[in-house]
């Protein structure tokens, strides 16, 4: 009999639809069933022995919520006997899109320990968040929940993790204690998703997901240097397209919608395959050694909120002389999307894993360190930024000078005039810590938003946060940092960036998440931090700001 390995997770919904993706065991017949007699069926595909399917469920009702069961060749798999969770459900939102759409975002999430052992960087924010609905299971809840990179850490494994290594190959022959193959991968998701906590709230809320550095490798595509370097191992290429089938499998699939997986022809020929490793591997291959022949990033709609999520990893362009976030055709795709029927949404969010403002300490060093690197100071100076680079991951929008101009002329363009939404918000995680930043255009610059335009970076779900981080972001967001900012800056000669900045909120340190709630054009924006049980009370997520983004 067909066993359920991983899953189900609830990826996409609409007002009538839904995707859900499981694992199977062996070769079957996936099938979603609910009480109404809707449902959807679909024929496991194969990738490295591991079976998979997503299954679209059709004809749902819209604005209800709809309990679903998960079948396996006509057997049932879940939900698990004796689950003390309440029954997973699709919620669709009301037709006419005039609802209330909650959106819930983080990164940087370890695998939380079993239960019986201890947590030793505290309170997991998802588990939290699962406890709390399925306490209430009528009451607020995500319409969809963002996890902004960095779901596995293939570069810092936990202790079984390692053990369960040591186990199949030798771990003094690189890459060590790091995932080498897909097989290992695998094994990642299984650690993370398996979390009882965590599989249930997958099951009963869609999400949409991107990748991060960790995902793959830290300081993932930081410079061209870097990447010539790897290459030179023996060990990366395995791990690269290792890394880039399973995001595909296990990630990007749910992004997409039933529309554009109807026409996506890698998913079709993946699933006409008797075993789609090759054709998989070949996509990988390809989306490793030219990134701009594919696209990882996704519009999603949710009623009149409009989410991009956009790759700032696989698009780069690292060419010193050219670097850029986003290579053309991401740019290019970005810009399309955003400008796409103005006066359609009221909020724009885009997603970005790596923030866009950040400590102006921190964005002047990385404009130095980038001049230092084109070779601005001479050679010697151009090691030692290399150097630097990678040792501080000097790699987020400030480190792409042009590609952050770009992106505030985009957001203030999108922001203004007719039609314009009431917010912008870039969302974002990485940097361990939450804040809430505000920018600010000249009075003579091309475009002047009129919309809120908020950086929202919350981070870690649940990680470890060093002393160092908490002392080196407080500082770096004070005025005496400012000034030695652009000291710096101006040994680079590194002119002003095109806007300024004001930290509105934060530092904030733990385990935490965000939540917009958007209605209408209104916006309001709480932060949550996940906290140890105290006396006769369970671990739970506390309140630690909340306030009106646009009321």
């Amino acid at each position: 009999m067909a066993e359920l390995r991983l899953g189900p997770l609830l990826r996409y919904a609409d007002d009538s639809s839904a995707t859900i993706w499981v694992e199977a065991s062996r070769p079957c017949a996936a099938e979603v069933r609910c009480p109404d007699g809707t449902g959807g069926k679909a024929p496991t595909f194969q990738i490295a022995g591991h079976h998979y399917a997503l299954v679209q469920v059709t004809g749902l009702t819209p604005g209800t919520s709809t309990p679903y069961e998960v079948f396996l060749d006509g057997e049932r798999v879940w939900p698990l006997p004796d689950s003390p969770f309440p029954a997973s459900v699709i919620r669709t939102p009301a037709a006419d899109a005039s609802g209330t759409v909650r959106v819930a975002f983080g990164s940087c999430r370890w695998a939380a320990p079993p239960a019986d052992e201890q947590d030793t960087v505290g309170p997991d924010a998802l588990d939290t968040l699962a406890s709390r609905i399925a306490a209430d299971p009528d009451g607020e809840r995500p319409d969809v929940l963002l996890l902004l990179g960095d779901q596995v850490y293939a570069d810092e494994v936990s202790a079984p993790t390692r053990r369960w290594l040591a186990a199949r190959r030798d771990l003094d022959e690189p890459p060590g204690a790091q995932v080498a193959d897909y097989e290992e991968y695998t094994h990642l998701y299984y650690e993370s998703w398996l979390d009882p906590e965590i599989r249930w709230l997958l099951s009963t809320v869609p999400s949409c997901m991107i990748f991060d550095d960790h995902d793959v490798i830290d300081d993932w595509n930081t410079s061209a240097a870097w990447l010539a370097d790897m290459r030179a191992t023996p060990w990366w290429r395995e791990r690269v397209l290792s890394g880039l089938m399973s995001y595909w499998v296990h990630q990007h699939l749910g992004n997409l919608t039933p529309a554009e997986l109807a026409t996506d022809p890698v998913y079709d020929a993946v699933r006409a395959a008797p075993d789609g490793t090759d054709v998989l591997r070949a996509f990988a291959d390809r989306a490793d050694a030219d990134p701009a022949t594919v696209r990882w990033s996704y519009r999603r709609d949710f009623g009149r909120v409009r989410l991009l999520m956009a790759d700032t990893r696989g698009a780069r362009v690292l060419d010193e002389d050219a670097r850029s976030m986003l290579d053309a055709g991401e740019a290019k795709w970005l810009r399309e999307q955003a400008l796409d029927a103005p006066g359609s949404y009221d909020h724009l969010l885009i997603g970005s894993s790596l923030p866009w403002l950040l400590p102006h300490l921190v964005h002047d060093v990385e404009g130095w360190d980038a001049a230092l690197c084109r070779g601005a100071k001479g050679a010697r100076w151009a090691r030692f930024g290399e150097r630097l680079r990678r040792a501080a991951d000097l790699e987020h929008w400030a480190a792409f000078p042009e590609s952050f101009d770009a992106l505030a002329a985009l957001v203030a363009e999108v922001g203004s005039g007719a039609g314009a939404p009431a917010t912008v918000c870039v969302l974002s995680g990485d940097v361990h810590h939450a804040y809430v930043a505000e920018p600010t255009w000249p009075s003579d610059a091309p475009a002047v938003p009129d919309a809120r335009v908020v950086q929202l970076t919350c981070s870690p779900v649940h990680n470890s946060v060093p002393l160092s981080i908490r002392l080196g972001f407080r500082f770096g967001w004070s005025a005496v940092a400012r000034g030695l900012g652009r000291m710096i800056a101006g040994h680079g000669r590194i002119p002003q960036p095109s806007i300024d900045w004001r930290r509105t909120g934060g530092p904030w340190f733990g385990n935490q998440l965000m939540t917009l709630t958007l209605r209408g054009r209104s916006a309001r924006l709480r932060l949550e931090r996940a906290a140890r049980a105290g006396r006769g009370a369970r671990p739970g997520l506390r309140t630690v700001t909340e306030t009106e983004l646009a009321p």
